[in-house]
């Protein structure tokens, strides 16, 4: 990773470069234009990193100049095969011209360390088929599970 990229919790301050990140990453998977999400969910998503009663959190990458270049945002939940927590990575998004260049890596590489430190004995996560970019480096860091996601949207 480029030694000038720092990765650390989101702050309260970081809404006006996050919420471009936030965008993006939506965008890439079709949420945009008029599929966006509603203004409430980006809402009620920011203020989840914030209270303490949230199983929610998020990291940021943040350059050299102050900018932020990538996010994650995770969330602990229980499982019915282990005592302690299990950690999914919902959502990761490096912005482009920062791809290639260990942001996503040191953001999985935290999660993962914030995971261990809330006893979890497990980080996941998933992404789109069609991700190939993405795939290369989740297949450098982690195990393919087998899993096939099904869904029903209620």
């Amino acid at each position: 990773m480029h030694a000038a990229i720092r990765i650390r919790p989101i702050a309260e301050g970081d809404f006006t470069g996050w919420k471009p990140l936030w965008d993006g990453y939506n965008a890439f998977y079709g949420r945009a234009g008029s599929t966006a999400l509603p203004d409430e969910i980006t809402q009620t998503t920011w203020r989840r990193f914030f209270d303490a009663g949230e199983p929610v959190h998020a990291l940021v990458a943040e350059g050299a100049d102050g900018q932020l270049v990538g996010l994650a945002h995770y969330l602990f939940h229980r499982s019915t095969t282990q005592l302690g927590p299990t950690c999914y990575l919902q959502d990761l998004f490096t912005v482009e011209a920062a791809r290639g260049q260990g942001v996503g890596r040191a953001l999985i590489e935290q999660a993962a360390r914030c995971a261990r430190q809330a006893g979890a004995a497990r980080l996941y996560w998933q992404t789109h088929e069609t991700n190939a970019t993405a795939m290369k480096l989740y297949d450098a860091v982690a195990e393919k599970s087998g899993f096939v996601v099904y869904r029903i949207t209620l």
